[in-house]
């Protein structure tokens, strides 16, 4: 290999996999980020408001189970076969989400996205493995990191003009040609990539069990909507379909923290959820609490966006500093900036304060989420890191949707005027504060274990 100054991931033998795997990266972050932007237009004129949240519903509950495919399809027949299934899924969900004619069409269109996102999730951190020297995935996972800062600043902004000037169906068909483009600049690369010698069998039951967790998801977001005898109900069957579905399709160990890949795998959940499950009800403190404009209100998350981009830079260019050390700084400024949030919330102030605290929460998110993926390629072993990408994937899409539907229950309870709107959001952020402290707690625990648990970890968890 070449000096270091010269080996990088944009360098002659990696820039067109890493420019492939960015533009993936990029035009799946601006389809989320566009789509929330999109949904009013969508649901007036598919005549679906009652069914407003499904179609983030079924692309989550889809999400999950191309997960758990993705890893499997890796494992078995290489990275390839997983992210040509994926794109083929996710542009088969943009054609049939821009062309639907009702909202049951436009929601299996996010459920059809949803699976291909997950294929391609899971399957880009197979080839980070596969394609990249140790030393080079720090880059790669700042990179990855910095890939969203685009959509995030200027994805509802876009998606918000071609809506109101064309029409809000090409904010999923247009982006089809660009996602086909990532596609081809990348396949030439991973068509050298190693392919596994087809000895694994199957995970069929991993399937279901990802069906299973799903449906749980789905029944906990379906609950979160309604204040009734139903929704505990409702609530109660999600739980027990969430845990009994989770159970296999995560390292044991990872619900207390277990040394090494469990606590990786639980690190990605707490992040995400923590940091989302704020995220979201940002906007809504701005604009309820101090009557913020909808641009005016987004500049937080702008803010946190650039947060997050230069924390992942920074990271990035220090690849001698302990990942684990970046994972625990990264928690510490996420609950710092989670806390501040809370001004915000108070009705004396002026809410300016989410422009600073939310910028601090970014910087926690751009240490933290690259960390958390270095950490677990360095510990999984080739043979499992297909699963084992999944897995940190559906802790991410499992803390996030578990947090946000919290979040919501405590809003729709201030809707219904059983707290006011700044008591629900000072209990949301306490809560999510506590989860980012947790994890900075528990952080420690990211690092590899001795040879011997190494192998009695691999063991349980094959």
């Amino acid at each position: 290999m070449s000096n270091a100054s010269t080996v990088g991931v944009f360098d002659r033998g990696h820039r067109l996999t890493t420019a492939g795997l960015l533009m993936l990266v990029t035009f799946i972050a601006f389809e989320s980020m566009a789509v929330a932007t999109a949904m009013p237009t969508v649901v007036r004129e598919l005549d679906g408001l009652a069914w407003y949240a499904w179609p983030f519903t079924a692309f989550l509950v889809a999400q999950v189970v191309g997960m758990v495919l993705g890893g499997d399809v890796s494992d078995r027949r290489g990275a390839r076969v997983a992210l040509l299934w994926g794109v083929g899924f996710f542009a088969l969900g943009l054609v049939a989400s821009g062309a639907a004619a009702d909202m049951t069409l436009f929601i299996a269109g996010r459920a059809v996205q949803g699976l291909g996102g997950g294929l391609i999730a899971v399957s880009l951190y197979v080839v980070a493995g596969q394609a990249y020297a140790p030393e080079l995935r720090p880059q790669l996972f700042g990179a990855f990191s910095a890939a969203w800062v685009f959509p995030a600043l200027f994805g509802p902004l876009i998606a918000g003009a071609i809506t109101t000037h064309t029409s809000w169906r090409w904010v999923f068909l247009g982006i089809l040609p660009l996602v086909a483009v990532g596609l081809v600049l990348v396949l030439p690369s991973i068509a050298r990539l190693a392919v596994p010698d087809g000895t694994a069998r199957p995970a069929v039951s991993r399937r279901w069990w990802a069906v299973l967790a799903g449906v749980g998801i789905g029944a906990l977001q379906y609950a979160g909507q309604r204040l009734d005898l139903v929704a505990l109900a409702v609530a109660v069957v999600g739980v027990v379909a969430l845990a009994a579905g989770l159970r296999p399709l995560l390292p044991r160990g990872t619900i207390t923290a277990r040394r090494g890949l469990p606590t990786v795998v639980a690190s990605r959940g707490l992040l995400a959820g923590s940091f989302f499950g704020i995220d979201t009800l940002l906007p809504l403190t701005l604009t309820e609490v101090h009557g913020f404009s909808a641009t005016a209100a987004g500049i937080p998350l702008t803010t946190g966006a650039i947060g997050w981009s230069l924390a992942s830079t920074l990271s990035a260019r220090r690849p001698d500093v302990s990942r684990v050390r970046l994972l625990q700084i990264g928690f510490v400024l996420l609950a710092i900036g989670l806390a501040g949030t809370a001004f915000a919330a108070l009705p004396s102030t002026g809410g300016w304060t989410a422009y600073v605290s939310w910028a601090v929460a970014g910087l926690g998110m751009g240490l933290g989420m690259p960390s958390v993926g270095v950490l677990l390629l360095d510990q999984s072993p080739e043979h499992r890191r297909g699963a084992d990408s999944a897995s940190l994937q559906i802790s991410d899409v499992v803390g996030s949707a578990l947090c946000v539907g919290f979040g919501g229950v405590l809003v729709a309870a201030a809707a219904t005027g059983v707290l006011s709107l700044t008591t629900a959001l000072l209990v949301a952020i306490a809560v999510f504060s506590g989860l980012a402290l947790l994890g900075s707690l528990v952080a420690g625990r990211a690092a590899a274990p001795s040879a011997e648990r190494v192998r009695a970890t691999t063991l349980a968890t094959s």
